[in-house]
């Protein structure tokens, strides 16, 4: 919770000094800036669930959580560049399924830390293609159980599951650049399986996420 207000903050602040700043933006006839240095923040919503599970009568739907942080633009050229991320991350899904026999329902919320480092191609200044690798580091977990039979035995099974703290991503989309403003949408998934040992007896899967945000970029 302290994470996330800490980012919300910086989030805010930031984007109050880029609104401050707007009337020192270069000459005011200039309409392409993919020369150009940009530093921007955002915010904005994924639509998590999962995919290759393993796990019995397990069934995952999708589950909406929070991203935002800054982004950094750094032209190589006017038609190619590389940006680099930081943004704090909500994944996860909502779950029916059985364990021991038992049925269950779970929403499962998690908050990452991911670090994209995305290949920007830009063939106007109005719409950018980004794809590339990324860093997951994941913060905390929260399970919601509702079941009236659920036992200790089998939130334990959940809780001392050994996750992967450290993950890698691939991740791809587009920006859509009207002056400072910029809408994003980005499809993800995760290359390896939750569990960090592979000795997991619970579901075992691997993340997918679509994230929609909208972005203000301050230019050089």
């Amino acid at each position: 919770m302290k994470t996330t207000i800490l980012i919300l903050s910086m989030i805010t602040l930031l984007s109050m000094y880029a609104i401050a700043q707007d009337t020192y933006v270069m000459a005011e006839n200039k309409t392409d800036f993919r020369n150009d240095i940009q530093l921007g923040v955002k915010m904005g919503i994924n639509i998590s669930n999962v995919y290759d599970t393993k796990g019995e009568q397990f069934k995952a739907n999708p589950k909406v959580g929070l991203a935002t942080g800054l982004f950094l633009s750094i032209p190589i050229g006017t038609f190619i560049g590389l940006q680099p991320e930081i943004l704090f991350s909500q994944k996860g899904f909502k779950a029916t399924g059985s364990l021991f026999d038992a049925p269950y329902d779970l929403t499962l919320t998690k908050n990452y830390i991911d670090i994209p480092l995305l290949v920007s191609i830009k063939p106007i200044d109005n719409f950018t293609i980004l794809a590339g690798p990324q860093y997951s580091y994941l913060l905390s977990q929260k399970y919601k159980f509702e079941n009236a039979s659920t036992t200790i035995l089998q939130e334990e099974e959940f809780m001392n599951e050994s996750y992967r703290k450290n993950t890698i991503c691939f991740t791809g989309g587009f920006d859509i650049n009207v002056d400072h403003l910029v809408v994003g949408g980005r499809i993800g998934w995760d290359l390896f399986n939750n569990n960090g040992d592979g000795t997991s007896t619970t579901p075992r899967y691997r993340d997918v996420w679509y994230q929609i945000t909208l972005g203000y970029r301050m230019y050089k």
